[in-house]
């Protein structure tokens, strides 16, 4: 399963939410406010960097260049558009609103 995240989890337990209930190796992909959690130094990057232990970790790159991010959070992958479409194609999507 793919889970998408798209709330900033500065407002929301969305991402946390969703680290907790995503099976071992399913990816999970950041997208719209969400990429904020991908940041380099941020509040949560020892959230993200527990993910990466159980789960590849994406983050739209249109996303994070709208918000400025310029480090991220190794071992996240920016991905683009096309990308976010073949994750789509190989996984069966799950929002987290």
């Amino acid at each position: 399963m793919l889970h998408i995240v798209n709330k900033s989890p500065y407002m929301k337990s969305s991402l946390e939410s969703c680290i907790r209930v995503a099976q071992k190796n399913d990816p999970i992909l950041l997208i719209e406010d969400a990429v904020l959690g991908a940041a380099a130094g941020g509040g949560v990057e020892s959230l993200v960097q527990g993910a990466l232990k159980n789960h590849p970790v994406y983050a739209l790159g249109a996303d994070i260049s709208a918000r400025g991010l310029s480090s991220l959070t190794p071992g996240v992958k920016v991905i683009d558009y096309a990308d976010f479409v073949d994750l789509v194609e190989q996984h069966k999507p799950m929002t987290w609103l």
